[in-house]
């Protein structure tokens, strides 16, 4: 697949405030901490957040887990969410948990340090965040989004293709794809929460 055009990989001043807890916090003691990232964070990124945030908390995980997304490009930096990504979430019966507030960022290199799971949604992405990564062990928190959809690993077919080139079809077939993958992610991070409070 194509993505809209190049972007280099230099980062960015932050643009917003995190919210992950003071560093002073052990790990049994902050949230665990999943970020989504695509190429804007304008379409599927925002998606996989506000879904992953509604699943999370139906798991009854919502007060231990924080979901937040990025792009890999600096070209929708302060963007709101796609307008097509809110539509065929309210067309499917979500409830707006943070769209209104959604403000484009890309990932910064320290990021990796506040989060637990990072989530691109295509390879690119994967080697844009390999690019980033300091070590092992930043690389070894990069899972790709479908990777946790037991079927597009059985077909081969863990990417996302960009539905910004499309129209309401190409969103309705990214929401499938971001749906069919939670809940894996929700086990996912289940059992990493679990590994956290045996240890």
């Amino acid at each position: 697949m194509s993505e809209r055009r190049a972007d280099d990989l230099t980062s960015d001043p932050a643009d917003a405030a995190d919210d992950a807890v003071a560093d002073a916090a052990g790990p049994a003691e902050r949230p665990y901490k999943v970020t989504v990232v695509c190429w804007g964070n304008i379409c599927r990124s925002p998606m996989g957040e506000f879904l992953l945030r509604e699943a999370f908390e139906q798991a009854g995980l919502g007060d231990r887990v924080v979901v937040d997304s990025a792009g890999t490009s600096s070209e929708e930096i302060g963007s709101g969410a796609h307008p097509r990504t809110l539509a065929v979430l309210r067309r499917n019966g979500h409830a707006d948990n943070g769209w209104a507030d959604h403000v484009a960022r890309k990932f910064e290199r320290s990021w990796f340090d506040e989060s637990d799971l990072v989530l691109p949604v295509d390879h690119v992405h994967v080697e844009r965040l390999d690019a980033l990564a300091r070590s092992d062990a930043d690389r070894a928190k990069v899972h790709l989004f479908r990777s946790f959809d037991p079927d597009a690993v059985a077909a081969g077919e863990v990417g996302m293709d960009d539905p910004w080139y499309g129209t309401d079809p190409a969103y309705d077939q990214t929401y499938d794809e971001v749906v069919a993958a939670v809940p894996g992610i929700v086990d996912f991070v289940r059992g990493e929460l679990a590994d956290r409070d045996r240890a």
